[in-house]
């Protein structure tokens, strides 16, 4: 469950009572914040950390709750973030366009402190449980780092990202030096502690929020490092090698060293600047899906490259 004091609420009225109301009620438990129209409503919804819930009121001047929702619903930033109308509307009508729209629940005036509570203690929940499973589908249940299916995503999100800003991007692929044979010295269930302890200083490594650590498949992780050209991710690849080489993790029959370590190959990825009529041209900027492919056959030929040269360093 989110805890109480970092559930964040939204609560939207024109009508100041109702607004008092509603924040004397919850304050005790939760982070409120509060909109007197749907343009501060959008305003205040598209701000980080972003509302948990909102409560939105259905009749106000300019722009009512149904406009606003709709708005909401429209924009990938703010889509999921759950909406309960509270409102004099009590037709069945209206509660049915509401729930139409997107709405998750329809609480009407004059409405029971008590329930009001209770409703929203359990949207909070489900919200959590939601986050909860996207989290985990998202996550290497043993290293518990990003996994494969959140690599690809946020790689192609974040070339999109780099060719419309005509900036770099740069991928590392990272492979554990004669990791079969540590697994059939040491056995499994110490190459798995090993792979944990490898993801964690792998990501520990890393300094920039952006940048994102995955386990790619067996003994292989990779790293997505945007906005940043070669030079920079041979740097960061580095940090990242002797990371690893730091936990000391004893390799009796490596030929590479006494401990584990791992050979890096990177690439790098650069987006010229683009007239106005090369991007409309191009799908205003967005990459070849073959960009993602040969990327990444440009980094696991720069690993072997690595490998072939003594293993334990990066290349280029």
């Amino acid at each position: 469950m989110i805890p109480k004091k970092n559930a964040r609420i939204l609560i939207v009225d024109d009508e100041k009572m109702n607004l008092k109301v509603l924040t004397e009620l919850l304050r005790e438990d939760y982070a409120l914040v509060l909109a007197r129209n749907g343009e501060q409503a959008l305003k205040f919804a598209r701000q980080k950390p972003l509302p948990d819930l909102i409560l939105l009121d259905v009749v106000m001047p300019e722009m009512g709750g149904h406009d606003v929702i709709r708005q909401l619903k429209e924009d990938p930033l703010t889509k999921d973030i759950p909406v309960i109308f509270v409102t004099a509307l009590s037709t069945t009508g209206d509660e049915e366009q509401g729930l139409k729209l997107g709405a998750v629940d329809y609480i009407t005036k004059p409405f029971s402190p008590p329930i009001v509570k209770m409703r929203i203690h359990n949207h909070l929940r489900s919200v959590h449980h939601h986050r909860l499973l996207d989290r985990l589908a998202y996550l290497d249940p043993l290293t518990e780092i990003a996994n494969r299916r959140r690599f690809d995503e946020v790689l192609v999100k974040e070339l999109s990202r780099a060719a419309r800003n005509s900036t770099s991007l740069s991928v590392g692929m990272v492979d554990v030096d004669f990791f079969k044979q540590y697994n059939d010295h040491y056995g499994h269930a110490m190459g798995d502690r090993a792979l944990y302890q490898i993801a964690s200083a792998l990501k520990a490594s890393l300094e920039r929020p952006g940048d994102l650590v995955a386990r790619y498949g067996g003994e292989e992780f990779v790293l997505i490092l945007p906005e940043t050209d070669t030079p920079a991710a041979g740097r960061v690849a580095d940090k990242a090698r002797l990371a690893i080489e730091n936990e000391r993790i004893s390799h009796a029959i490596s030929s590479a060293s006494s401990h584990i370590t791992v050979s890096v190959g990177t690439a790098t990825v650069h987006f010229a600047e683009r007239t106005g009529e090369q991007l409309r041209n191009s799908g205003a900027g967005m990459p070849c899906e073959h960009t993602v492919e040969s990327l990444m056959i440009q980094a696991d030929q720069h690993l072997y490259k690595a490998k072939q040269n003594g293993r334990n360093r990066v290349w280029p």
